[in-house]
């Protein structure tokens, strides 16, 4: 738990910092008196909107996987506070990682739509390979958390009786 944690804080760290890089450094530039140039196309406002999903999901990753990492480690915490924190950051992880992937998507088809028109779709199938490989590396985990957390334990078998 504690070295998924560690990896997993250093993926979301490295989000933050280039979500909250990106928006100040928006794609085409600003305009004179500061205002961005595709402020009013809706691909912008979809670039603005995933990128600010994306801050604060990892931010939310990054706090629940150092909550983990900075736990006191009694037995109660390992029954149902650090699954509950690991699966609530690989959930903002998974979050965090798709609206990037938006935000990525949108800016290049922003930025290059007036050259390449048929940018879009493969940019689109492109930025889904990670989603799709991060979702199958750490939905093993995931599963096995939400089962042991919230499904039956060893100490409750079950019981086939009618009346008790």
């Amino acid at each position: 738990m504690k070295d998924t944690s560690s990896s997993a804080t250093v993926v979301a760290a490295l989000i933050v910092t280039m979500a909250f890089a990106a928006i100040f450094t928006t794609p085409g530039g600003n305009n004179n008196d500061g205002k961005p140039l595709f402020l009013n196309d809706p691909i912008f406002m979809l670039f603005a909107i995933s990128d600010a999903v994306a801050l604060f999901s990892s931010s939310t990753s990054v706090l629940m996987f150092l909550s983990v990492l900075s736990s006191r480690f009694a037995e109660d915490d390992f029954l149902y506070a650090l699954p509950k924190r690991l699966m609530l950051g690989l959930i903002s992880l998974f979050v965090s990682l798709a609206a990037t992937m938006v935000a990525f998507s949108a800016t290049l088809s922003l930025v290059l739509h007036d050259k390449i028109q048929w940018i879009a779709a493969p940019v689109i199938l492109l930025a889904s390979v990670p989603l799709t490989l991060f979702l199958l590396l750490q939905y093993p985990l995931l599963v096995e958390l939400v089962s042991s957390t919230y499904g039956r334990g060893i100490f409750f078998k079950q019981n086939n009786l009618l009346l008790h």
